[in-house]
């Protein structure tokens, strides 16, 4: 399974998530999890890029992708949301090494692992 990790900031639409989503994914690529902060599954927008997709979607505490280490962390997002990396992190913690690193498509950031 391929694991796109997705940082956002607040209000972001489904639209969008899966417009960064879909720059990043592998062509023909079938077996997608979205991977979150926990407070962004709050987040209509990713919950229904989800949904529209048919794709699980999972949420981890700040406090766990803090110990992930990855390759560009950030102090802006450590201060906004407790963890240096939303995105890669949470991409890494359901794969073993990044195959896309952190990417910025508008509003939304995503990664992916494998």
């Amino acid at each position: 399974m391929i694991t796109v990790g997705v940082g956002t900031t607040s209000g972001v639409g489904a639209d969008e998530v899966l417009a960064a989503v879909d720059a990043v994914l592998p062509p023909g690529a079938t077996s997608v999890r979205l991977s979150t902060l926990d407070a962004r599954l709050l987040e209509p927008g990713i919950r229904e890029a989800a949904t529209r997709r048919g794709w699980p979607v999972v949420g981890h505490p700040a406090s766990a992708l803090a110990t992930v280490p990855v390759p560009t962390p950030s102090g802006r997002v450590a201060s906004a949301v407790g963890t240096a990396s939303v995105a890669e992190a949470a991409a890494l913690l359901h794969g073993d090494r990044l195959t896309v690193p952190k990417t910025v498509v508008g509003r939304v950031t995503v990664a992916v692992a494998g």
